[in-house]
């Protein structure tokens, strides 16, 4: 119960729950002298009705009043980069001050969000542009590392190809060589069971192609020689012995 006193007294009602307070557009400057226009939302709710009626006229004009004025004071001090990089630091900082400020009046500043910010027509031009660039970059670049990874790649398929054709000589080439060597002993082991009459037999195949040939100078090997000298003495030895029979038959 809440008693008044008539003349005296006079009822005044207070909405506790939480509201918000549109800013509209203001136009700041940057750090770096760039104009800027942003907009954004304040979100608060009254605490201490007593304060909010007492301290203040109205509060929430008393609010938009210093949050535009905040606003200004706190982009002052930022780059434009940063401005449009840095949007959550900008709003943290901005309800900081502004609780600071409204606390004395009962008001508590919940939240503070920039809707909407606008740098100008030639720095949004310029924006445009280094986006523009850096999307042409990235492309060169992309492009510049997948040419690379294909080169790599082909390298790659090259040398292993490479490797296996060496890899293939030189098992063709152990192959001969055993083959070689096989073929190399088999050749010595019929050598080593020919006897003398085979190879004398080889030989006169030999001297019979050296009689049919038409030249009228021959080089005999030694070996030759030996051989014809011993095929001589078998061949009289033989007529030797059949003119002997046939003597003794007369």
């Amino acid at each position: 119960m809440v008693f008044l006193l008539p003349v005296v007294d006079r009822a005044v009602w207070v909405d506790l729950r939480e509201f918000f307070l549109e800013i509209p557009s203001q136009t700041c400057i940057t750090k770096d002298n760039a104009p800027i226009n942003i907009d954004f939302l304040i979100y608060f709710k009254v605490f201490e009705p007593d304060l909010s009626v007492i301290q203040v006229t109205d509060f929430a004009g008393a609010a938009r009043g210093i949050a535009t004025t905040t606003l200004r004071a706190v982009v002052g001090d930022i780059s434009l980069d940063d401005v449009l990089a840095k949007r959550e630091q900008i709003n943290q900082v901005l309800r900081t001050k502004l609780d600071e400020v409204t606390e004395r009046w009962g008001v508590k500043v919940t939240t503070v969000e920039i809707r909407e910010i606008l740098p100008p027509r030639e720095v949004q031009e310029a924006m445009t542009r280094q986006m523009s660039a850096e999307r042409s970059r990235r492309a060169v670049v992309t492009e510049a590392l997948g040419n690379r990874e294909a080169a790599v790649t082909v390298a790659e398929g090259q040398k292993q190809a490479a490797i296996l054709k060496a890899e293939g000589d030189r098992q063709a080439a152990i192959l001969r060589a055993e083959g070689f060597s096989l073929a190399l002993s088999k050749i010595f082991e019929v050598a080593r069971k020919l006897d003398a009459n085979t190879m004398s037999l080889q030989y006169l195949d030999a001297l019979k192609q050296i009689g049919s040939s038409p030249s009228t100078k021959f080089v005999v090997p030694m070996e030759l020689a030996n051989l014809l000298s011993r095929v001589t003495g078998s061949t009289g030895a033989a007529f030797g012995d059949g003119e002997g029979a046939s003597t003794r038959k007369r």
